[in-house]
């Protein structure tokens, strides 16, 4: 018997990789008369120093990278509406740990059938994190979880 996931979660960071979960998602949806929901978590990792605490950031600074992930977002949006024909899409931008929030803060709010993500992320230096993020949401997601690559 074949599983229909009608609710997709699909993390997104701007790489090559989640694009190619978004498209993923979209094939599936698409199939399944779903919904995507489409996700961007601001690391609040980068918020802290070395040592653990709290480096001083202005709140200017957490509002310009919260709204410049929305607007990335929305066009994101409008894009998979544009080209894929795809309208039943919805987005979010969430702060904390990207392993935890995907995982299962953002599974509080909005229950999903299947998570796909991508298995690494932009830089070098973030396929150390997103690859752990990936780790972590394979073995704690309470869902299905797909890696795309």
């Amino acid at each position: 018997m074949e599983q229909k996931y009608h609710s997709i979660l699909v993390p997104v960071d701007g790489s090559k990789n989640a694009e190619k979960a978004l498209k993923r998602a979209i094939e599936v949806a698409k199939r399944n008369n779903g919904k995507i929901e489409v996700l961007n978590v601001i690391d609040t990792r980068q918020f802290t120093n070395n040592f653990g605490g709290i480096v001083s950031m202005s709140g200017d600074i957490i509002y310009s990278t919260f709204e410049a992930v929305k607007e990335y977002l929305e066009k994101l949006k409008e894009s998979i509406k544009k080209e894929e024909g795809f309208s039943h899409v919805d987005v979010h931008v969430r702060f904390g740990s990207p392993k935890v929030v995907i995982a299962h803060d953002f599974l509080e709010d909005y229950p999903v059938d299947l998570i796909i993500l991508g298995k690494t992320g932009m830089s070098a230096v973030g396929r150390i994190f997103v690859g752990s993020v990936t780790d972590g949401v394979v073995r704690t997601a309470r869902c299905d979880v797909l890696v795309v690559g």
